[in-house]
C-alpha cells in the first residue's frame, strides 16, 4: 500500500483481525498435538497464551463473540510443513496487524507480537532449509502448495465493501510481501509466485 487506509475501513479491519486471531489460535492449539521438537512446544504454549488474549481484546473492541470450535483443524504432522503453514499465516496475520496499527496506534502491542511470531517460525524455516536434503525439499514444497491457496485466502479476508477502492491494491501488496518472505528466507525461487519482480526488490527489507 502506497496510502494508509481511511477510518472507514476501521471496523473491516477489526473484523477480519478478530477472525484471523480466531484461526491462529485453533491452528496453533492443533500444532502442539503435532510431532514439533521441544523448543517449538514451549512457543507455541506460549503463543496460544497470547493468541488467546487477542481474541478477548478483539471481542470487547467489538462486542461480539468469535465462532466456537467443537473440533481442531487438522495441521500437517511433519514439522518441515507444518512449519511453512504457520509460518505463512503468521507473516498474513502480520500485514494485516500493519493495517490495523495505521488505523489504531493504540493497537501496536499486538502488532509488537505478531513480529515476534513471525520471527520465531522464520528462524525455524531457514533452520530446516539449511539442513539441506528431503527436509528442505519438503518445505520448498509446502511453500508452493501453500501459496498456491493463498489468493483465495486473500480474498476472503478483504472481501468487505467499504475495502473495494482499496481491494486489488492490497491483494497485490499483501501477495507481493509474502512472495518476498519466501523468497528471502529460500522457500521460494525467483521464477515462482506473482509478482516476483517486486518480490524481489522488497526481499532485501526482510
Amino acid at each position: 500500500m502506497t496510502h494508509p487506509l481511511p477510518f472507514s475501513c476501521e471496523r473491516a479491519i477489526l473484523e477480519q483481525f478478530l477472525k484471523a486471531e480466531a484461526m491462529a489460535l485453533w491452528a496453533v492449539r492443533s500444532a502442539q498435538a503435532q510431532d514439533v521438537p521441544p523448543a517449538v512446544l514451549q512457543f507455541l504454549r506460549r503463543h496460544e497464551e497470547e493468541e488467546a488474549q487477542h481474541l478477548k481484546q478483539f471481542e470487547l473492541l467489538l462486542g461480539v463473540s468469535s465462532h466456537g470450535k467443537t473440533a481442531l483443524p487438522r495441521m500437517p504432522s511433519q514439522w518441515r510443513i507444518l512449519v511453512v503453514h504457520l509460518y505463512g499465516y503468521e507473516a498474513l496475520g502480520l500485514e494485516f496487524a500493519r493495517l490495523l496499527v495505521s488505523l489504531r496506534p493504540d493497537l501496536t502491542s499486538i502488532l509488537e507480537d505478531e513480529e515476534v511470531h513471525v520471527r520465531f517460525f522464520e528462524h525455524e524455516a531457514r533452520a530446516i532449509l539449511a539442513q539441506g536434503g528431503p527436509a528442505a525439499d519438503g518445505a520448498r514444497q509446502a511453500a508452493r502448495a501453500w501459496r498456491r491457496r493463498l489468493p483465495r485466502t486473500v480474498d476472503r479476508y478483504l472481501h468487505d465493501e467499504s475495502l473495494v477502492p482499496f481491494r486489488g491494491e492490497l491483494r497485490q501488496h499483501i501477495l507481493n510481501v509474502i512472495d518476498a518472505r519466501f523468497l528471502a528466507v529460500g522457500l521460494m525461487a525467483r521464477t515462482e509466485g506473482e509478482g516476483m519482480s517486486y518480490a524481489a526488490a522488497e526481499a532485501r527489507r526482510f
